[in-house]
C-alpha cells in the first residue's frame, strides 16, 4: 500500500464514512460463566458469536456474501442495519489511463537509473510515465437497509452468530417476554439477500424499513410491499461516476400487514416476515456500463419471490456447503472456545486455544467463497465489504502483494472455482495492458503495474516511488500455471496460455542489459514500496522481478510444450530466463533484495518481496537450495516478526516453508491480537485489509501440507501447539486430495486420492519406518518405491484412495535434527547465525582445536563424531524437547554442547529399549570466552566469527557432559526443552554430538 494513498485515507477522519475503518483500541473481557450457545456447538465451533450487537462499529458487524452481493449485518435489538455492496459498483467509468509521453522518456529514465541517479529518474517518471489520472478509482458502497424496531430496553438472552457451516447470520434475544430471531444469508443460486424474522408470540413483529446511501440516490416505493434505492456511483480522479444501480427490498408477512409508500416499508403486527433484497448494476465489463440494472434487480427479486424461504435457504446451503465442506480441520478444543469470539481474540496469547486456529482457517475459506465466485469480480482489498465512498487504498486490487495473497488458499484449500474471477481479470488486463505496453514502452505483449481496479487500469499510479513496478501482470500470469499444476486441465491451460504468453512477450521486448553485471533486467522498476537509498525505490532488476520472471518464463515454456505450440517463443523465453540475474547471498548472509548489496532504509519493512522465491514460489527450498534456504532464514531474522496484518500472514507462509512449525504458529499468535484482528476477525493492516485473512488460511494449510517441491510433504511445519488433529480435503499440486490424522506430533494415517494415474511422492517423518500403502477400495497393496529415508513414491490410479500407514517409526537422529548454522568458514561468515545475532564458530579455529567435519573427538572415554557437514550448513540441534534417535549400550551417554546467552540447564530423558525412562539434568556454560566454571571444556576454539568475514579474538568453547546409564539398551533421548531457536538474549542450548561410551 502506498503511503500516498494511506495519507489520503487518513485524511477522511472520524467524521467520514471511512472513519469507521480507522483502528480504534478495543478490548473484551472473559466471562467466568461463559458457554458456547447450542447453535455454535452444533456447528462444531465453526462460528463467530457474540453476546451483544455491533452497535455502530462496522468492525463488529458480520459479513455475508454470494460473490456479487455483500452485506454487513449489525444485529442490534432496536435497529437492524444491513450495509450493502455490489461488486461492480465502483467510482468513475471506462477510461484509458495510458500516458503517451512514457515511451519517449524511457531511454533517459534508464540512463539515470544506470548512473545511480535514482531520485532524478523518479522525478522524470512522475513527469512522463504516470497514468492519466494519476490514481485509480475506488470500490464503493451501495448504501444501507435499516429496520427500525423501537426501544431495546429490557432485552436479554442475546446471541449473535455467524455460522460458517451454513453461511448464515442469526440474531436472537428476548424482549417483553417474546423470543425474537433474525436469520440472514446471501444466496448465490438465487442472487438475493434473504432475511427472515420470527417471534414465538403471534403478532409481535413490527418495524419500518428504509434505504439510505452516501451515493447520489433516490428512494421509491415501486409497489405496496417493496422499496427501492436508485443511484449512480461517485465521480473520482476527474472520471464521472457511471455505474447505475438499483436496490429493491420486498417484504412478505405471515399475520399482520405490510405497506410501502414514499420509500418506507411498514410491517405491523406480523408473526413472521421474509425480506428479500436484490441489487442490479449497469456494469457489464470494464468497457461497458450500459447494462439493464433495473431489469436485473426486478427479475432476480421476482424469481426469488416465487420460492418459499425454506426453498431459498435449502438451495443456498447446498450450494455453499458443496464448496465449504470439502475441507475439514480439527485441532482439538479447550474451554477457551466457550468465550465469545472477541474475547478469544483478546486473550489468545494468554490461553491454550487450538480451535481458534481452525476457526481462523475456515473463516478465510468462508470469506473467499463469499467474495469470489465464477462470473463475479475478484475479491478486492476488502473482499466485497466496504461502507465508504473513499475506502482506505480505494479498496481496489493491489498486485504487489495483496491480490495474489487473496487467492493463495484457493487451490490448497479446495476452492478452485473461487479462483476463476482472477483469470477473467487477467484476460481483461491482457487487453487493457497491451495498450499501456505499446503507448508507454513501445512494446508488444501486455503490462500491469502495482494496482488495478474495475476499469482494468494498468498504468503507473500513486507516484513513481510506489507505482513504478513492472511485474504486476507477470505475477498474476504465473498464477495461471500454478492453477494448472493443481488441476491438470489442458483446456484451462489452452484458454489462458495467450495471457501468459503476452505477459512474457512484454519482457522479451523490454528487458535491457545491466551495463556493469551484464544481466538482462527490468529498468525502471522497484522492490515494492521500499527505498534502497534515501527517498529512492526506483532501480534496475530487483530480486523479486527476477524471481517472478523466472517463474513466468518457466511456466510459458512448459505450457507451450504441453500444448505443442510456439517452439520459437519457447526457446526465446528459456534463453532470456538464463540471462536473468541469479539470487545472491549478501554480506549479512541474507538474500540480496537488489542487484547490489544495498541495505534497506527500513530494516523492519512490511514487504519482504525478495522472498517471493521462498513463498509463494519454489525457487528457494530446504533440500534443493540449502544455502539460499539458510540465507532466507537470515533475511527473515533481519526483517523481524512484527508487521502489518497481511505481512504477518505472509510470514506464516514463509516459516511454514522453512518447516518451522513453532515459528509459524508464533506468527499466528502475533496476528491473533486486538491490534491485528478486528472483533469480527477481519484482518487489520490496520485498517481492514482482507488479504491477511486469506494469507493466514493459506499459511495454516502450508503448515499441514506442502506440494511446491514436486512431492506431497505431510505435516512439514506442525507446531507443538497442535499435537493431535485431523485434516481432510487439502489439495496438492499434481492433482491430489489429501487427508492426514496425527497424534503426539506425528502422522498416524495419510489418505491420498489422485485425480490422475501415475506416481506420487510422499515425504513424512513416519515414512522412515515400515510403510504400508493400500487401496482403500479393495485393500490391494500399492507399489511403493523408497527414494530417501522419509520419501517414498507410490504408483496410483485416478480416483482411487490410498491409505498410508507406518510401523516401527524411526526417531530422527541428531544429524536429522540439525537446524542451526553454528560454524562458518572464515571467508564466508554471513551464512552463520549461531546465537541469533549473527555470530558463529570458525571452522578453521575448530579444526586447529581438533574438531574437523566427520572427524572424531574423544572425551572422558566417549568417542564422538563431529558433524560431517560443510561450513554454512546446519550443524547443531537446538534443545527444544525433541526426541533424538540414539541406540546402543554402555555406561555413559555423552554430549558435546554449549549455550548461548548464558549458562543453560534443563531436564532430559533417556528412553530405554524396554520402555523404561530415566531423567537427567543437562547443563552447560555459555560458549563465549572461557572455559567457564560449571562445565568440562571439550573443544576450545581460539577465536569467533562475525558477519562480513570479521574475526573476533575471543575464545569459544564446546563443553562435554556425561550421563551415567543403566546396563541396558538405549532407544532414544528426549532433549531438554530450552528454546525453539536462537535469538538475541534468549538462552539456548546447542547440541553438536551425542554418543554412548564406556
Amino acid at each position: 500500500m502506498s503511503d500516498l494513498t494511506r495519507r489520503q485515507a487518513l485524511k477522511v477522519g472520524a467524521a467520514g464514512a471511512g472513519g469507521a475503518l480507522l483502528p480504534l483500541p478495543w478490548t473484551a473481557v472473559a466471562r467466568a460463566d461463559s458457554a458456547a450457545p447450542p447453535q455454535v456447538l452444533a456447528a462444531g465451533d465453526l462460528a463467530l458469536w457474540y453476546d451483544e450487537g455491533a452497535g455502530t462499529d462496522w468492525l463488529r458487524a458480520l459479513p455475508i456474501g454470494n460473490g456479487r452481493l455483500g452485506a454487513m449485518v449489525f444485529g442490534n435489538v432496536d435497529t437492524e442495519r444491513l450495509q450493502l455492496n455490489e461488486d461492480t459498483v465502483w467510482a468513475g467509468g471506462p477510461h484509458d489511463p495510458s500516458n503517451p509521453r512514457g515511451a519517449g522518456a524511457l531511454a533517459e529514465i534508464r540512463r539515470l537509473v544506470n548512473a545511480n541517479q535514482w531520485t532524478q529518474a523518479q522525478d522524470l517518471i512522475n513527469q512522463t510515465m504516470m497514468g492519466n489520472p494519476g490514481g485509480q478509482l475506488a470500490y464503493q458502497t451501495v448504501g444501507n437497509l435499516r429496520l427500525a424496531f423501537g426501544s431495546a430496553s429490557g432485552a436479554s438472552q442475546y446471541d449473535r452468530t455467524l455460522d460458517l457451516t451454513t453461511a448464515t447470520v442469526t440474531t436472537t434475544y428476548v424482549l417483553n417476554g417474546v423470543r425474537y430471531q433474525r436469520e440472514v444469508f446471501a444466496s448465490a443460486p438465487d442472487q438475493v439477500v434473504a432475511l427472515r424474522l420470527t417471534a414465538d408470540r403471534s403478532g409481535s413483529i413490527s418495524f419500518t424499513a428504509t434505504f439510505d446511501s452516501p451515493q447520489r440516490t433516490t428512494v421509491s416505493s415501486p409497489d405496496g410491499s417493496t422499496i427501492g434505492l436508485d443511484g449512480v456511483s461517485g465521480t473520482m480522479e476527474g472520471i464521472t461516476g457511471a455505474v447505475r444501480f438499483l436496490a429493491l427490498a420486498n417484504a412478505t408477512v405471515t399475520g399482520g400487514s405490510v405497506s410501502s409508500s414514499g420509500g418506507t416499508l411498514r410491517v405491523t403486527n406480523a408473526t413472521s416476515v421474509v425480506l428479500l433484497l436484490s441489487i442490479g448494476s449497469s456494469y457489464v465489463n470494464y468497457r461497458n456500463v450500459g447494462g439493464d440494472y433495473g431489469g436485473i434487480a426486478r427479475q432476480r427479486l421476482s424469481a426469488a419471490r416465487g420460492s418459499s424461504y425454506d426453498q431459498l435457504r435449502s438451495r443456498h446451503v447446498a450450494d455453499y456447503q458443496a464448496l465449504f465442506n470439502r475441507v475439514s480441520l480439527d485441532l482439538g478444543r479447550t474451554s477457551a472456545a466457550d468465550q465469545t469470539t472477541d474475547v478469544r481474540i483478546a486473550q489468545h496469547n494468554s490461553v491454550n486455544d487450538p480451535q481458534f486456529s481452525a476457526l481462523l482457517f475456515q473463516y478465510g475459506r468462508y470469506l473467499l467463497i463469499s467474495s469470489s465466485r465464477p462470473g463475479t469480480q475478484p475479491a478486492n482489498l476488502q473482499g466485497i465489504w466496504n461502507d465508504s465512498l473513499t475506502p482506505s487504498w480505494d479498496s481496489k486490487y493491489t498486485i504487489n502483494a495483496n491480490l495474489p495473497m487473496n487467492y493463495w488458499p484457493a487451490n490448497t484449500t479446495n476452492l478452485a472455482e473461487c479462483h476463476n474471477p482472477v483469470f477473467a481479470m487477467i484476460n481483461d488486463l491482457s487487453v487493457a495492458g497491451a495498450r499501456t505496453a505499446q503507448v508507454q514502452y513501445g512494446a508488444g505483449g501486455w503490462v500491469t503495474h502495482h494496482n488495478t481496479d474495475a476499469w482494468r487500469a494498468t498504468a503507473v499510479v500513486d507516484g513513481a516511488f510506489w507505482g513504478m513496478w513492472q511485474t504486476g501482470g507477470a505475477w498474476l500470469a504465473t498464477m495461471i500455471w500454478d492453477h494448472y499444476l493443481f488441476n491438470g486441465d489442458i483446456e484451462f491451460l489452452r484458454a489462458n496460455y495467450p495471457a501468459m504468453k503476452g505477459a512474457a512477450q512484454f519482457f522479451l521486448n523490454t528487458l535491457v542489459t545491466e551495463p556493469t553485471l551484464g544481466y538482462l533486467v527490468t529498468n525502471p522498476s522497484n522492490s515494492p514500496e521500499l527505498s534502497h537509498h534515501a527517498n529512492a525505490s526506483v532501480c534496475a532488476g530487483p530480486t523479486m522481478d527476477n524471481q517472478i520472471l523466472r517463474d513466468l518464463f518457466n511456466g510459458c515454456a512448459r505450457a507451450s510444450e504441453i500444448l505443442n505450440v510456439d517452439s520459437t517463443f519457447r526457446a526465446q523465453v528459456r534463453a532470456t530466463r538464463d540471462r536473468l540475474p541469479p539470487m545472491k547471498i549478501g554480506s549479512r548472509g541474507n538474500i540480496m533484495e537488489w542487484l547490489y548489496d544495498w541495505v534497506e532504509t527500513e530494516p523492519n519493512h512490511r514487504h519482504i518481496s525478495h522472498l517471493y522465491g521462498l513463498a509463494p514460489s519454489n525457487q528457494i527450498t530446504k533440500r534443493g537450495t540449502p544455502q539460499l534456504f539458510e540465507a532466507a532464514r537470515r533475511t527473515l531474522a533481519l526483517r523481524g516478526d512484527d508487521g502489518t496484518g497481511w505481512s504477518l500472514a505472509w510470514k506464516i507462509n514463509f516459516w511454514a516453508r522453512m518447516e518451522e512449525g513453532k515459528r509459524a504458529h508464533d506468527l499466528i499468535r502475533y496476528l491473533a491480537t486486538t491490534a491485528r484482528l478486528a472483533p469480527n476477525m477481519f484482518d487489520l493492516h490496520p485498517p481492514f485489509q482482507i488479504d491477511g485473512n486469506f494469507g493466514a488460511t493459506a499459511g495454516i494449510a502450508e503448515m499441514l501440507l506442502q506440494s511446491h517441491a514436486g512431492e506431497l510433504h505431510i505435516l512439514p511445519a506442525l507446531p507443538p501447539a497442535w499435537p493431535s488433529g485431523r485434516v481432510a480435503g487439502l489439495r496438492g499440486r499434481g492433482g491430489h486430495t489429501v487427508g492426514i490424522t496425527w497424534s503426539s506430533g506425528q502422522a498416524t494415517e495419510i489418505l491420498v486420492r489422485p485425480d490422475r494415474a501415475g506416481t506420487v511422492r510422499l515425504r513424512a517423518r513416519i515414512l522412515t519406518g515400515t510403510v504400508t500403502v493400500v487401496d482403500t477400495g479393495d485393500g490391494a497393496a500399492a507399489r511403493v518405491t523408497r527414494i530417501e529415508s522419509d520419501l517414498i513414491e507410490i504408483t496410483v490410479q485416478a480416483g482411487r484412495t490410498y491409505r498410508v500407514t507406518s510401523s516401527g517409526v524411526a526417531t530422527p537422529t541428531l544429524e536429522q535434527s540439525f537446524s542451526n548454522v553454528g560454524i562458518t568458514s572464515d571467508s564466508f561468515t554471513s551464512v552463520g547465525n549461531f546465537d541469533g545475532g549473527g555470530a558463529s564458530l570458525s571452522a578453521q579455529a575448530l579444526a586447529q582445536a581438533g574438531a574437523s567435519p566427520g572427524g572424531t573427538v574423544s572425551r572422558n572415554g566417549v568417542t564422538f563424531r563431529w558433524p560431517n557437514v560443510g561450513s554454512g550448513v546446519a550443524d547443531n540441534a537446538i534443545a527444544s524437547g525433541q526426541s533424538i534417535g540414539v541406540t546402543g549400550t554402555g555406561s555413559t551417554l555423552g554430549f558435546l554442547l554449549t549455550g548461548t546467552y548464558g549458562a543453560v540447564s534443563g531436564t532430559g530423558t533417556v528412553v530405554y529399549a524396554d520402555g523404561t525412562r530415566q531423567t537427567f539434568t543437562l547443563s552447560t556454560p555459555d560458549w563465549y570466552g572461557g572455559p567457564h566454571s560449571g562445565g568440562t571444556a571439550a573443544i576450545v576454539s581460539a577465536y569467533q566469527n562475525r558477519p562480513n568475514n570479521q574475526r573476533q579474538n575471543t575464545a569459544a568453547c564446546i563443553y562435554y557432559v556425561g550421563v551415567a546409564l543403566q546396563s541396558k539398551a538405549v532407544a532414544s533421548v528426549v532433549l531438554p526443552n530450552i528454546s525453539a531457536r536462537p535469538a538475541t538474549n534468549v538462552p539456548t542450548m546447542h547440541i553438536f554430538a551425542i554418543a554412548i561410551g564406556g
